[in-house]
């Protein structure tokens, strides 16, 4: 279904656009509301195509428009631009389309629906979730809400190794604190591995635990855990599917020939298999579940990934295009305005509870993904505490909240704003705030097709921004305009709300 079939107005209107114009219409908002609601460059676009002035194109689609009733007004200016003016009516039958979608507003972009794998975190269990691996949860959980929100079908998987050098140095470091003896030669420290030393069994089972119950009260819930072991056994199968060929007694994959920078071994001389060999065996068995599109979130050191990953998929019979390799930067904590340096074999990492119980999930939440996934994070903790208007989480939550006070004053379970006939006079606050509710749905779609959830707080912001200068201005309860304005603040806290849970944050009625 496309988004203009649903509750989104803006893309109606560009639909009607595209009817006269006869080619694709973009709508923007201009900086300026004098240059109008919405503008296009469409003229400029015809006029390679017709021969003709851009100028010219652009005063006969204005006229086109205004006679077709899709504006109320409609200008060229510039070079070839549209500047277009809709109805204060429009506006209110925006809201009232908000209100009547509720929770569904801005949902189901996707064009085609998918079956998704986003396997996100999977560090080593050899100690708890830090705070890096905090931002990949982060990231790829809202990137696996987004998904899901478009109209995908998403799973969550957590793959971890549970053998190997890393593996057998946190087993010794364990087992020499239960024996009293001295670590060994970088082994793991911390006060963590003296806590796994004085539990029975395997302390990597214990440590997968606690990585469970972080990740769960951080509000990422895995579908399935994968360990290595479980995959080993399959490499042969893989490695038969691959085009490979045999020298100095080792067998690699001709990864070149499709897109990598050079060829891989996948066994080693000896006969042991490489990492890339179970990489093959792994991702054969994500696809043999079904999976239309797999999509790794990994750090980035693992930048070099994404053309042997894309080689792999495409040796094993699949469109390269069906996995994607999502690349996140590192983060820093801030904390009395000097850094914090981390190492896990050190020990003196900070791992994701602690910054939980520091700064709660909403704030590091939000921190973690109000960047670009390629841009590095500065994480001030000090600011992430604070319940002022100064930390962006807080401040959108307030408008949230106060929205919810505004509801429970007026008693009104379900406010629902008239059809927006003629006698409908918004104010300009009023206006404003319309037009930017009325960008959700193309936000949240973009963020989706980019797979940037930082989109969508830096969004919510603009929203809360504009909520609050309208609050300023306006009275809602016991004003003339009470039936629209409870219906256009409805429509505010239905978006905020879906901005905050599309990245793991609560919506709070009370603050």
């Amino acid at each position: 279904m496309s988004r203009s079939a649903v509750a989104d107005p803006v893309a109606r209107l560009a639909a009607e656009l595209i009817q006269i114009a006869g080619a694709p219409v973009t709508l923007e908002r201009p900086a300026d509301p004098e240059h109008g609601d919405y503008a296009t460059n469409v003229a400029l676009k015809l006029a390679g195509l017709q021969q003709r002035p851009p100028r010219e194109i652009a005063d006969e689609l204005a006229a086109r428009v205004v006679e077709d009733g899709i504006a109320t007004r409609a200008e060229a200016a510039g070079p070839g631009f549209v500047n277009l003016w809709v109805s204060d009516a429009w506006l209110a039958d925006g809201v009232g389309e908000i209100v009547a979608a509720g929770d569904d507003f801005g949902s189901g972009s996707a064009a085609e629906r998918e079956r998704i794998q986003v396997e996100l975190v999977s560090a080593n269990p050899t100690g708890p979730v830090t705070v890096a691996s905090a931002r990949n949860g982060a990231y790829g959980d809202s990137v696996a809400r987004l998904l899901s929100f478009a109209g995908h079908g998403v799973e969550r998987e957590y793959y971890y190794n549970d053998a190997g050098a890393q593996m057998e140095r946190f087993h010794a470091s364990v087992e020499a604190v239960r024996r009293g003896q001295a670590l060994p030669e970088d082994g793991y420290q911390g006060e963590y591995i003296a806590q796994l030393a004085t539990l029975p069994g395997d302390p990597a089972d214990a440590m997968v635990e606690r990585i469970e119950e972080s990740l769960e009260r951080f509000r990422i819930h895995f579908d399935t855990w994968t360990r290595e072991t479980e995959v080993e056994p399959e490499i042969p199968e893989a490695v038969a599917l691959l085009d490979t060929f045999e020298e100095d007694g080792a067998v690699w994959a001709r990864t070149s020939a499709h897109g990598d920078d050079k060829d891989r071994v996948l066994v080693r001389s000896g006969g042991e298999p490489t990492y890339f060999a179970k990489d093959a065996s792994y991702m054969r068995r994500k696809y043999a579940r079904g999976f239309d599109r797999l999509i790794y979130v990994l750090g980035a050191d693992h930048h070099g990934y994404v053309a042997r990953l894309q080689a792999l998929a495409e040796m094993l019979g699949h469109p390269r295009e069906s996995l994607e390799v999502l690349v996140y930067q590192l983060v820093h904590l801030v904390e009395g305005g000097a850094a914090k340096m981390m190492s896990k074999r050190r020990g003196d990492v900070v791992f994701l509870d602690e910054l939980v119980d520091a700064v709660g999930v909403d704030a590091a939440r939000w921190y973690l993904v109000s960047r670009g996934h390629d841009q590095t994070i500065e994480l001030d903790v000090d600011l992430a505490k604070e319940r002022t208007s100064k930390n962006p989480v807080y401040y959108v939550q307030y408008a949230h909240a106060r929205i919810a006070g505004i509801l429970r004053n007026a008693e009104v379970s379900e406010p629902a704003p008239g059809s927006g006939g003629d006698h409908v006079l918004l104010a300009p606050e009023e206006r404003e705030l319309v037009k930017r509710l009325l960008e959700f749905p193309a936000v949240v779609a973009q963020a989706t097709e980019r797979r940037a959830p930082h989109a969508v707080p830096i969004y919510a912001i603009r929203v809360a921004d504009d909520f609050h200068r309208f609050y300023h201005e306006h009275r809602v309860l016991e004003s003339e305009q009470e039936a629209f304005r409870l219906g256009l603040v409805r429509a505010v806290q239905l978006v905020i709300a879906r901005c905050l849970d599309l990245v793991g944050v609560d919506a709070p009625e009370r603050m």
